[in-house]
């Protein structure tokens, strides 16, 4: 019984969650009227039925798929009682449904919205909700799959965005665009990363008689700088979720550069011991390989560094971080990882 309220209120805390993520979505579609999403097969039964007349109208009428609740309505068709199956399936047959009803009954307004609707269901917990109109008449009942539906849907889109994002544009900017359209949104951003790219190309050459005494260097610049693009990307998407959660201050990111720190310090020595075991192994022992291993030590720390740093700095300045973070950490880390990896290799060769 305890693991079973404790996984209520896991699931409880998870679909506040995820409706608290739609209310600051709100996409078009929850700003529609509750009155489209209704269903109508649910019988109505009269207050003052016996449960034996009731059970003969629910033959008569017929029961949709997902009947959780039957509803009780006075002599003007307005909802005044409430009546779950299984009360209803094990009342004395002699009984008035008034007897066995309950009477106070939660209800949407037909002028509700979906995402108003979906509050409801977050703060009562009921598998259905009657919906009615201003005369408290039944207009139809809403399930909680409606929550599912359209809340967590919410959700899932939230998580495409971002990953669109992260790459430099919105997904809904270039969903069903023309090929002109969509190409206005992403090139700029390809652009910034040709930028990014040339200054590269430029900041390699001037390490050319670096190069000349240890080709190997050319070998690892690849992974040298995939390693480094990981690493910030990683650091950039877990500071941006922290920005969403909390106000930053020079306290907060003295913790999120210590706990972050951390983990790329043991992830350089890690990624670094081990690539530079595979150049000694290749090109055999020597200050190559002990350059490479270092140099992706100090390149991991550098590009942790600007994954929690550009983020928090944009947020500061009130810019859009998710659409400039990412090409902004990308270009930057691989500058940093470049001049890392060949000053390094310049010093000890």
């Amino acid at each position: 019984m305890t693991r079973g309220r404790a996984a209520r209120r896991r699931g409880c805390g998870f679909e506040q969650g995820a409706y608290h993520r739609a209310m600051r979505a709100t996409p078009d579609h929850l700003q529609e009227r509750i009155t489209a999403f209704v269903r109508t097969d649910v019988p109505t039964l009269r207050r003052d039925m016996t449960v034996e007349q009731a059970l003969a109208a629910v033959r008569e009428h017929g029961l949709g798929e997902r009947i959780v609740y039957f509803y009780a309505v006075d002599e003007h068709g307005r909802v005044v009682g409430v009546l779950p199956t299984r009360r209803l399936l094990t009342a004395p047959l002699e009984c008035r449904l008034e007897a066995v009803m309950i009477d106070r009954v939660v209800a949407i307004p037909d002028r509700a919205t979906v995402l108003e609707a979906c509050e409801m269901f977050v703060l009562h917990r009921f598998l259905a909700l009657p919906v009615v109109d201003a005369e408290r008449r039944l207009v139809g009942v809403v399930d909680a799959t409606l929550l599912s539906d359209e809340v967590f849907d919410v959700a899932e889109r939230e998580q495409a965005d971002e990953l669109f994002e992260m790459m430099g544009f919105r997904l809904s900017q270039v969903r069903g665009a023309s090929p002109l359209h969509a190409f206005r949104f992403r090139f700029p951003w390809l652009l910034a990363t040709i930028t990014s790219g040339a200054l590269c190309a430029l900041l390699v050459s001037t390490f050319a008689a670096t190069l000349a005494q240890a080709l190997v260097l050319a070998f690892f610049l690849t992974l040298v700088l995939a390693l480094g693009e990981s690493v910030s990307i990683q650091s950039m998407t877990v500071t941006i979720q922290s920005l969403h959660s909390g106000r930053p201050s020079l306290r907060w990111f003295a913790g999120a550069l210590a706990r972050e720190g951390g983990t790329a310090l043991l992830l350089g020595l890690a990624c670094g011991g081990v690539t530079g075991a595979i150049a000694a192994v290749w090109q055999g022992p020597g200050p190559a390989p002990l350059a490479i291993a270092l140099a992706i030590v100090a390149g991991v720390l550098t590009a942790c560094l600007l994954g929690l740093a550009v983020p928090a700095l944009l947020h500061a300045l009130r810019l859009d971080l998710k659409l400039a973070a990412g090409p902004l950490t990308l270009a930057l880390a691989d500058l940093s990882t470049i001049a890392i990896y060949f000053s390094t290799a310049a010093l000890l060769l």
